[in-house]
């Protein structure tokens, strides 16, 4: 398998917060169709999968921290009602442009969004029931500073499931090597030609970048322990190419 190099030389610089903020200010319409493209709609599994490991009850108080565009947030809303809510925080006013047009089509649902810093979101401590983070922990300054705020947050016994692109580990053997490769193909061969289409190559060329400095699954379990959560563990989807860290506080 032939991997084609990176499209042009990337210009975003993973990690940096204005940066990640701007990207996703840009890519805002055209997010949703293009995560359908590229994943063949296998996003909203992964993302059901975090939902069942969340558990969510009617009358809970839940967080959707790196919300986008609502997925998950409305997901959720339809599973505390009546007496519940869902906060969605984004770091990005376009996409929650985008999620607060979607929940209007369903006004019986309980959701509030909010700009901010997943990093220091001004929430009370042990204020939420749960919570969730889809492929939001890789785009952010420090990995280990979010989940100890994500800890912060939850009451004592919470759940929550951060969801993300798994970023093999080489040392592993074959298999892993074998993914990491399969991967970079298909990021550079798949992902960032369907973007071009789209006028966003450099955009989504940062996903690959923003790999390289994401914690492997071990150093991402250490990492939750250390911010205090009791209950650790990191499930591989899609074949090792995405995972999941299944928490509780």
């Amino acid at each position: 398998m032939t991997i084609p190099p990176l499209p042009r030389p990337l210009l975003l610089k993973p990690g940096d917060p204005e940066a990640v903020r701007e990207l996703f200010e840009r890519i805002a319409p055209r997010y949703d169709q293009l995560n359908d493209l590229l994943s063949l709609g296998l996003h909203r599994l992964w993302k059901r999968q975090a939902v069942a490991w969340l558990r969510p009850r009617s009358g809970q108080h839940l967080l959707d921290l790196c919300c986008g565009t609502g997925d998950l947030a409305l997901i959720l809303a339809t599973k505390v009602r009546p007496a519940g809510r869902v906060l969605g925080l984004d770091a990005a006013q376009a996409p929650l442009d985008l999620a607060r047009r979607r929940a209007v089509a369903q006004p019986w649902l309980a959701l509030q969004w909010q700009q901010g810093d997943a990093l220091a979101t001004g929430l009370a401590d042990a204020s939420q029931d749960g919570a969730v983070m889809a492929y939001g922990l890789r785009n952010l300054a420090d990995p280990a500073a979010a989940l100890r705020e994500l800890r912060r947050l939850l009451r004592p016994g919470a759940r929550a499931a951060v969801l993300d692109f798994n970023r093999p580990d080489l040392a592993a053997g074959l298999p892993a090597q074998a993914a990491d490769r399969f991967q970079r193909f298909y990021l550079r061969q798949l992902v960032v030609p369907a973007a071009r289409l789209a006028g966003l190559p450099e955009e989504y060329a940062y996903l690959e970048a923003s790999l390289e400095r994401f914690p492997l699954a071990a150093e991402q379990r250490l990492l939750a322990r250390e911010a205090g959560f009791r209950q650790v563990a990191h499930r591989p989807l899609a074949a090792g190419l995405m995972g999941m860290l299944e928490l509780v506080a």
